[in-house]
């Protein structure tokens, strides 16, 4: 009973046992961040097994303070394209240490916590037009699809002149994906509210039956020791001149890619007022700069709310308490690793595809007879996908609509918030982002 008022099941319309079923979900869904973020940062130079318990402990504190605190069902853990552009380019082409860009994040966070404690955070969300809005739902449900397709093979990467193509279709692994899809819409079609999770689980073990990937060899181990990077940041490295270009883009990635997930991800869960707004969304930026600043601390990288929290979204989840229970597998993982390294991304593909298709509702909301509105919203959803980066589409997307509104003499119709964050973008493109 105290769970049901504290997280106000009966209002939003829903259970304990469902809210269970999406937390498990969503966990499942993200489960490979917990291999794939220490693996990139290996190329940094940074040790895998500290680096996975590192990101672990940050995805359980960030998702957990996410359930009591903001009482949403979202998800926080280290993003997929922060770590790459910090192993890839801060450290690889830019030759910085990975010390440098744990302390690049924890600034990060700082600055996320001082703005949001002001308010600019919040106000520069609810400055979002509504067309915008519905872009970034629309384009995280179309990213999470191409990831997804390109998970199981059935997208892969093409030849000059046809960037991609289809994948081999004889493939194993594509046709348990196709069967994943299959048998979770047909799950869906008689209202199985576990849907997602039982063709999850079960594309895993028809793997492991027929060979396309191997059960692990040991389901429990001990978490490795943290101790090789935690607190290792290197602050005084981090504050010279020539490094400030890379703090300022860690920023505006993470504070975009943030922003334009929880608008998506609420818009989703139909936890919008009649403005489109998030009521309280200071409190769910509060978590993922908590979360930000402990990831610097704890030896990893930006983390945030998290776009697979959708499956979970899909599976039913609307209360804080679904985040709580992604908390609670996140920690269990430290102890799982290597059983949840081996659930393969056949398994999880088709979720993710059918989680992209749900998220296209929206765009019905979305006025096309206005092209200063349409054709922003239209550039922010294709290079959210076509470029395999959200914050690159989103800032794009800022950028367009303040040009669109100068170009059709409307710019009295642009907020304050969208001017700075306009500007924000146009600085991210000039001088940032390589």
């Amino acid at each position: 009973m105290m769970w049901r008022h504290f997280f106000q099941l009966e209002e939003l319309g829903t259970t304990v046992r469902r809210e269970f079923l999406a937390g498990l979900t969503t966990f499942v869904t993200m489960a490979y961040i917990i291999v794939i973020n220490p693996k990139i940062l290996e190329a940094a130079g940074m040790p895998f097994g500290p680096a996975m318990t590192a990101t672990i402990l940050t995805a359980f504190l960030g998702t957990l303070a996410m359930g009591l605190y903001a009482k949403r069902p979202f998800a926080v853990a280290p993003y997929m394209g922060e770590n790459a552009f910090i192993a890839f380019t801060v450290v690889g082409v830019l030759h910085f240490t990975w010390q440098m860009a744990l302390a690049a994040v924890f600034l990060a966070g700082v600055l996320f916590w001082l703005i949001t404690l002001l308010r600019v955070r919040g106000w520069l969300a609810h400055a979002i037009p509504s067309s915008m809005k519905i872009a970034f739902t629309v384009g995280i449900g179309l990213f999470l699809a191409f990831i997804g397709l390109n998970e199981a093979g059935l997208v892969t990467l093409g030849v000059q002149g046809a960037p991609v193509q289809v994948g081999d279709l004889r493939a194993p692994s594509a046709q348990l994906a196709i069967l994943g899809f299959l048998l979770t819409i047909a799950l869906m079609v008689r209202r199985v509210r576990a849907a997602l999770l039982i063709s999850i689980f079960t594309i895993t073990l028809l793997a492991f039956l027929w060979g396309v990937q191997k059960p692990p060899a040991t389901w429990v181990s001990a978490p490795p020791s943290l101790g090789p990077v935690f607190l290792q940041l290197d602050l005084r490295g981090a504050l010279s001149l020539t490094f400030l270009p890379v703090i300022l883009t860690i920023f505006v990635m993470a504070f975009v890619d943030t922003m334009g997930t929880l608008i998506g991800l609420a818009l989703r869960a139909d936890l919008v007022d009649e403005r489109g707004n998030l009521p309280e969304i200071e409190k769910p930026m509060l978590c993922d700069a908590m979360a930000t600043t402990a990831a610097g601390l704890l030896g990893t990288t930006t983390a945030g709310a998290y776009i697979e929290s959708a499956t979970g979204i899909a599976a039913g989840g609307r209360s804080g308490l679904t985040a709580v229970f992604t908390a609670c597998f996140f920690l269990l993982a430290l102890f799982f690793a290597p059983f949840l390294a081996a659930v393969p991304a056949c398994a999880c593909a088709p979720a993710l595809v059918v989680v992209g298709m749900l998220m296209l509702a929206p765009i019905s909301q979305l006025n096309f007879g206005d092209l200063t509105e349409s054709v922003p919203a239209f550039v922010t959803i294709i290079l959210m996908t076509f470029t395999y980066n959200l914050g690159v589409g989103m800032t794009a997307g800022f950028a367009a609509y303040l040009a669109v509104k100068i170009l059709a003499g409307r710019w009295r119709e642009v907020s304050g918030g969208m001017w700075f964050l306009g500007a924000l973008s146009l600085l991210f493109f000039l001088f940032c982002h390589r």
